[in-house]
């Protein structure tokens, strides 16, 4: 396993004010290994900005310690921290760039002060605006500039210094969907072809389930769950968990039919309408159709949602299952010894009722 790169112990950070006092970090121990995606979750308020802010030390720590890269950041002095911060790159949301200077200019701004001269500074700088795919935009300013090409040129003055670890605070939440797509790619591929380390902070599930390999879920300043992004996808603990994964799911709109009484989800006597979700990676058997097969049950399939995460398909499907009594009981049993979670949500081998 990865040595940690970043390191929480008993983090806390407290702001106060003459009549408020608010907690927005608490008792916050997490690691992060070298070279993965992590992705830290939660609403606004949450305290995941607060978090990550303190691994650069732009918000200083009430208690508790950060450790990057070996070297505990809380507890450096100015001048030092000023070096280490330089292991450290950081996105924003709103990009942060100068109105008065070109793509060129905002990247080249991070290189001064390293000790290059003019001819290095224009190489690297023309050299990271390329990786980013803006070679031709160099010399363009930010105005001229849509929002997915200023957080490239953001993304280039943050890798300028060759840093170890990049974060990302809500660094798509201002872009539309296919240019988040193309900027999450980015992230990825430096991820994966310069090793860096990169920490995303999110509001949006689907961003952590289309690049993270951990995740953390945090609420009211306090990490409530945490793990590898399949486990938590497939077998979520907090109520906060589930209600992020179904927004990028259309499963549990089952529920919303059976309330409204929808056609779709009417039973006939002896059938059970279930929701049947994937809980292992290894989860490939076609197991309806063993299922219809070996019990003599007919399985109708309403609909379907089928994702890959960490390269592993998860997700589910909500079937009507009909046949005698028993076999439709015995057919459940089996799919969840197969290791399906299997829901059922209306039943009517006995009466028809919701049990959801």
């Amino acid at each position: 396993m990865s040595q940690p790169i970043i390191e929480f112990k008993n983090l806390n950070k407290t702001f106060r004010t003459k009549s408020h006092i608010a907690e927005a970090v608490k008792n916050v121990s997490l690691r992060i290994r070298k070279g993965e995606i992590y992705g830290i979750i939660g609403f606004s308020g949450a305290g995941k900005s607060t978090l990550v802010r303190c691994i650069n030390m732009l918000e200083k720590p009430t208690s508790g310690s950060v450790i990057v890269d070996g070297v505990e950041v809380t507890a450096l002095s100015e001048k030092e921290l000023r070096k280490e911060r330089k292991k450290i790159g950081m996105i924003f949301q709103q990009f942060h760039l100068m109105p008065s200077r070109t793509a060129f200019d905002n990247v080249a701004l991070a290189l001064h002060g390293l000790g290059l001269s003019g001819q290095q500074i224009r190489e690297k700088v023309e050299k990271l605006l390329t990786y980013v795919g803006l070679e031709e935009r160099m010399h363009a300013y930010p105005s001229q500039l849509s929002g997915g090409q200023k957080q490239r040129v953001a993304i280039a003055r943050a890798l300028a210094a060759d840093p170890k670890v990049l974060l990302c605070d809500e660094a798509t939440s201002a872009l539309d969907p296919q240019t988040t797509r193309s900027i999450l790619e980015l992230l990825q591929r430096l991820n994966r072809e310069l090793g860096i380390t990169v920490v995303v902070i999110t509001h949006e599930m689907q961003v952590i389930k289309r690049i993270c390999d951990h995740v953390a879920v945090m609420e009211n300043g306090e990490v409530v769950e945490e793990g590898e992004v399949f486990s938590i996808f497939a077998d979520p603990k907090q109520k906060i968990t589930r209600d992020f994964i179904n927004t990028t799911s259309n499963l549990s709109e089952v529920y919303g039919l059976v309330e409204r009484e929808d056609p779709l989800v009417s039973l006939s006597p002896g059938e059970v309408l279930a929701m049947l979700r994937f809980q292992k990676a290894s989860v490939s058997e076609p197991l309806i159709s063993s299922v219809s097969k070996q019990f003599d049950v007919v399985c109708n399939i309403l609909y379907g949602d089928l994702d890959l995460i960490q390269g592993a398909p998860l997700g589910g499907t909500v079937v009507i299952i009909s046949g005698k009594q028993n076999k439709v009981t015995e057919s459940l049993r089996y799919l969840e010894e197969k290791g399906i979670l299997v829901e059922v949500i209306k039943d009517a081998r006995v009466s028809d009722q919701s049990i959801a």
